[in-house]
Formats: C-alpha cells, structure tokens, sequence
C-alpha cells in the first residue's frame, strides 16, 4: 500500500489515468444495471404479488428464467445476437462497429457510449480532485451510484430502496471516520433532508392536490445529507431546482415536452450532489462572500 501511495505521489496524473479506464468499465456495468435492475425489481413484486394472492397456497408459483445482473449474458435486442467479448470493450467496440449491431445492422443506441464516457470522465475528475484516498475510492462508489439512479429515474421515474437506502447508510458508516464531514453532521443532514422534501410534497399536494415528488427523491436527499452533511443540503437542493428549471424549459420549448407531463427531479438532485461533492465547499463560500456573511 505505501509503495502504491508513493508511486501515485510521485506520478499524481496515474491516478486520474487509471481511474478513468477502470470507471469505462465500471460504466458498461451501468448500462446492464440501468436496464436489467428495475426489471429484476419488478418480477420480485410480482412474485410477492403472487404469493399474497394465489388462492392455493399449495401451489407452488410458477418458475421464471433466472435474470440478473449477471444471466442472461447480454445480446441485441433487435436479433438476439450474443454479444462477444470484443463487442463488449467500452467505447472502443461501439467505434470499431460503427455503431451497429455486427449480426444484424440495426444500430446500437448511443446511450451506451455515452454511460461509459460519462463514467469514465466523472470518475477521473473524482480520482483528480481527491487523490489516491480512502475519500476518492468513496465518492466514486457514490458517482457510480448517482449515474445509475438519474439514468433509471429517466426511464422508470424509480430511485430504488436497493440503492438509496445502502447509500444513505455507507455515508453514515463513512462519516463515522468523518471521511467527508462529521459524524454529526451527516446524521442531521440524513435526517433533515428527508424531513425538508416530505415536508415540500406535503405542502404541494396541499396546494394542488398532487404528487409533485415521489419518496425516492427524499431517501435520495437524505443519503446526499449522509455523506455531505446539513451544510450541503441548502446548495444541492439550490442547484437542483436551478437545473431542474433550465432542463423544464428547454424540454418545452425545444423538444414540444407536454408540460402537463411529470419530469423526474431524481436526475437533477443527483447532478447537484455529485457538485456538491467536488466544489460544494469553494461554491458555499463564494455565496457567502457575495452575501457578505462570513464563512
């Protein structure tokens, strides 16, 4: 370990470097995650489903084909083709295909790069601003983390509990050691920040009598309390509306978006959070200088 901290010493861009390949990797992994997760969780409900209703409950529930992150291996959705081993490489295989499927022609869907890209780049930017450190390998976990739940928020508007609620908790256990902010901290942040956006959707549906958020978004909230603290959550929900904002108006006047229609918020809090986390302090005090308070 102390060979490979003075190697990183000595060659600080290694790190970045490094990081950066190995999180294109970590982003193909995404691609399975984001599509195959929230279908895993949904056979799971149907099977609770099942058992609560089957009125013979001595007949045992049918059985499915096992699907995970891991079976079946992963193949065209136009053809069935299997994917090879070098079809699979990040970023480069999409390049050598030319962006189609080898069997069939049909092409492949630019989301896939643009996962292993967006991985890679924020993974090296984290690797970058912290160093080789206990905090880089964390906040990378949590990049990965918060990449998978905007992209799965986009196309199930669902921040799974089998996501949010581990994060929340691995930033409590981090902050034990104070990786980030105080143990005291992250435990108020936790706590405040599903209370401040429960309290939002209650308002709002008093108001209107709709849901303007869903409970993942709290849990979500809280976890970035977790491993940011309190202090952070005023700038995370700040940048998150203001894009949210941005993003909603662009939507509509760009793209015909139905205004009418629900725009998941999960993708704009974990933008803010994963800014939070690099710059959130430098952002705080340039406010705070602004408004003349001292920090």
């Amino acid at each position: 370990m102390n060979n490979i901290s003075a190697f990183f010493t000595v060659y600080p861009i290694a790190f970045p470097i490094i990081a950066g390949v190995f999180g294109l990797a970590i982003g193909s992994f995404l691609n399975v995650a984001i599509y195959r997760f929230p279908v895993m969780l949904e056979r799971k409900w149907q099977s609770q489903c099942q058992e609560i209703l089957r009125p013979d409950k001595q007949k045992p529930p049918k059985k499915t084909k096992r699907f995970d992150l891991a079976v079946p291996s992963s193949c065209c959705p136009h053809c069935g083709h299997a994917i090879t081993a070098l079809e699979n490489i990040p970023v480069l295989s999409f390049i050598w295909l030319r962006g189609k499927c080898s069997a069939c022609g049909k092409p492949i869907s630019w989301r896939y790069p643009l996962v292993e890209l967006l991985t890679g780049g924020l993974t090296a930017a984290v690797a970058w601003h912290f160093g080789y450190s206990i905090a880089a390998l964390a906040a990378m976990a949590l990049t990965w983390s918060l990449i998978a739940l905007s992209f799965i928020d986009v196309d199930r508007q669902l921040l799974p509990d089998d996501i949010t609620l581990p994060l929340l908790w691995g930033g409590l256990i981090l902050n034990a050691y104070a990786i980030f902010t105080p143990t005291v901290s992250a435990v108020i942040g936790a706590a405040s920040g599903y209370v401040f956006l429960w309290l939002v959707y209650q308002a709002f549906k008093l108001a209107t009598g709709k849901e303007g958020m869903g409970y993942g978004d709290f849990k979500l909230f809280a976890a970035l309390g977790a491993w940011l603290g309190w202090q952070s959550l005023p700038l995370i929900i700040l940048l998150s509306s203001l894009v949210g904002a941005i993003a909603g108006l662009s939507f509509i006047l760009f793209f015909g978006h139905d205004r009418r229609m629900p725009i998941p918020f999960g993708p704009f809090l974990c933008i803010a959070g994963w800014i939070a986390l690099m710059w959130g302090n430098d952002l705080t005090r340039l406010y705070l200088q602004f408004a003349h308070i001292s920090y």
